[in-house]
Order: C-alpha cells, then structure tokens, then sequence
C-alpha cells in the first residue's frame, strides 16, 4: 500500500505543482481527495479523467459558495491529516476555508499552501507562472544558449521547486506532528524552491569555478565534453565524461586524437575539441553510437523523446513506465524495500467520489441525500 498507508489528504482541485504534489503523494499510499467545483470543473485544468496527475486520487464535488457545501469540506478537514490549496494569499481565508478556520476545526492538520512568490512579498498577489517565479532567482539566467536564456519547460519551477519542496514540507509536518500533537503551516513558494535549487552554483561560484555568462561553464555547455551532439540522422547524443578516465574512455573508444586526453581541461584546445566532436558524431546515427558506447564508462547516452523513452532496455527492465487505464506513464518513484507502492488507480471523472468519500469518511446516507438534493453535490 505504499509507506503514506492511512494517511489522508484533502487536495483543493489546482493546476501545475498542485495536481503533482497530491499523486506524489497518492503514488506513496496516502489517500488523496480532490475537491472540485459542483458548478463546473476547473476550466483551465486538463478533464481528471485524462489527468495522470489526478491518478490515484479520488475525486469530490461541493458547492463551496454556499454554507451547506463549505461545513462539508470543513466537516472532512476535521477528518484529515493534510489540507493544500494553489491559491493567492487570501483567497482562501475568502472562501471560508483558510488555515486558522481549519486549524481551529482540526489542530493536527497540515496545511500547505503552494504559491509562485509565497504568501508575503512585494509580488505575493501578481500574477505569474513558471518561468517568471525562475526568472528571480538566477535559475532562468542559467539555462539557454549563448544568446537567450531558454524555459527549461516547467520543471524547474511547478515540479521541482514547487511540488517536491511542497511534499518535503508536509512529510517534516507530518513527523513533527507526532512529537507536538500540533498542525501547521507550510508556505510552499517557487521562488524559494527554485532560489534552494540553485545551492549549489553558489558554492561554485566562491570556487571560482561558475561565471553567469551561459555556455561558459561546466555544466551549461561551455565545454565540449558535456554536451549534446547532432548524429547522421539528425538526432542527437548526450556526452558527460567529466572526469579524466571516463574522458578517455570517450576519447579510446570514438578514435578521436589521443592528445586530447592529457589536454581535457585546456580552453586553448576546446575549439579543435569542439569541432572533431562535432564533425565525428556526425559520421553515425545516435543508435549506432549508443551501440559502439555501450557498456563503457564514458558516459554517452541516447537522447529520446518521451515517447522513445519507455522502449529503452534499461527503462523496461527496471519498469520504470507502466501502464494505467491503457495509458503508459512513469512510475511511481521512489522504490522502497518493505512498503511497496502499488500501481496506481486510473484517473476519475470530476466529482465521480463524492457519495462514496462522504460516506467513508462518517457522513450518513440521509445526511448525503439531503446535500444532494439541495444541490451541494455534484
């Protein structure tokens, strides 16, 4: 069942970071619940149905403008151990759902509140998405060609510095809660996760070992041995070998000059370096280098799409996608040796839960049929 087994989770139906902090969560055993507009769904967000975020969870619908409907999910905040809401600052306290309100019908609940700039700040009530939230904190800068930063999708932002320093949040929340017996806050903003990502440039930088001008250093593709290379058939290949004797692995094994071995880290021989890496990577299709690479230590890689990705040996021996409702998808991640995360639900339609989650969590059949005939259901 996953080592979240018995815990319970009260997602507020959002997009982006939101939607994949709760499968994370969903994916580690815990049972999340998305509560949706009765009205209408979110008109921004994908259908749940043809969500793999919303995989695993199941799916509610209130009418929270009406008293009846928000004494509801106040009703299941007094039954859970996590509440997060994708909200500005304010909005929910607004709503009648915000953290003294539900801290106050359950002190124990985590709350979590996963934002661009945070719930305080000159910009904590503009408008933004992932890439402004990166712009600020030298992430975006970082990432691009020589001549323009590039959006690095929104990986960095939503996912990595949003929903994972979000779950880390409530997973310290939930392990601090069982010394204290008290609930808090988590302020989950991108700006500080995205800024926490980038830890380790800083320590590059005191080194003298990182300068922010892009393509001038090690890890951006300054140097010609990290990078990616054109093939014959216009695909390319990923080189890595950092270190001197994957270098020459590389270098032994592609038949480039044997003299670029004891030369690897002079910038004086980079150009002609560069340009035979170049002009050899050429000579073969990406599958061909693969095929002459592999086994070795010289960290080159295939560089596949994602709809290449789950054919690769590797990816199939380790079942790293699997296949949920007829749709293949990543995994659940990570692994553990004793709690084994199970393969997860497919996705359910807006609203298509609410009678059975009202129902398990203590509500009674004629307290349910009452709310639905007023019309605070879906």
């Amino acid at each position: 069942m996953g080592p979240l087994a018995g815990i319970k989770v009260i997602e507020m139906k959002g997009i982006g970071p939101g939607p994949y902090a709760g499968m994370l969560l969903a994916d580690l055993g815990a049972e999340v619940i998305v509560v949706e507009r009765a009205s209408k769904p979110n008109s921004i967000a994908p259908p749940s149905a043809m969500d793999i975020n919303s995989r695993g969870k199941k799916s509610i619908a209130l009418d929270l403008s009406c008293a009846q409907g928000l004494e509801v999910l106040l009703k299941l905040v007094e039954r859970t151990d996590v509440f997060f809401e994708g909200n500005r600052p304010g909005v929910a306290e607004r709503l009648g759902f915000g953290p003294d309100v539900c801290l106050g019908r359950n002190p124990r609940i985590i709350y979590g509140r996963m934002t661009g700039w945070g719930q305080h700040g000159p910009l904590a009530n503009s408008a933004g998405h992932d890439y402004n939230y990166i712009s600020l904190t030298g992430a975006a800068a970082a990432i691009g060609t020589k001549d323009q930063p590039v959006p690095p999708l929104n990986l960095v932002g939503d996912f990595a510095g949003g929903s994972l320093f979000l779950v880390v949040g409530i997973l310290s929340a939930l392990l601090e809660v069982r010394q204290s017996g008290k609930g808090q806050v988590i302020d989950a903003a991108i700006t500080d996760g995205s800024a926490h990502l980038m830890s380790m440039f800083y320590t590059l930088d005191q080194l003298g070992g990182w300068q922010t001008e892009r393509n001038k250093n090690l890890l951006d593709g300054g140097v010609p041995f990290y990078g990616a290379y054109a093939t014959a058939d216009s695909k390319f290949v990923s080189i890595g070998p950092i270190e001197p004797k994957f270098f020459a692995e590389m270098v032994r094994i592609a038949g480039f000059p044997e003299s670029f071995v004891k030369d690897q880290n002079n910038p004086q021989r980079w150009p002609e370096m560069r340009a035979t890496f170049t002009e050899t990577f050429k000579s073969k299709t990406r599958d061909e280098w693969v095929k002459l690479f592999e086994g070795s230590d010289a960290c080159i890689a295939g560089i596949l799409d994602y709809e290449e990705a789950p054919g690769h040996p590797h990816n199939r021996a380790r079942e790293t996608y699997i296949d949920v409702g007829g749709i293949l998808q990543p995994a659940p991640a990570p692994r553990f040796s004793r709690s084994i995360c199970q393969t997860p639900l497919a996705p359910h339609e807006e609203g298509a839960d609410t009678r059975l989650v009202l129902e398990d969590w203590g509500f009674s059949l004629q307290a349910i049929e009452v709310l639905d005939k007023a019309g605070v259901l879906s």
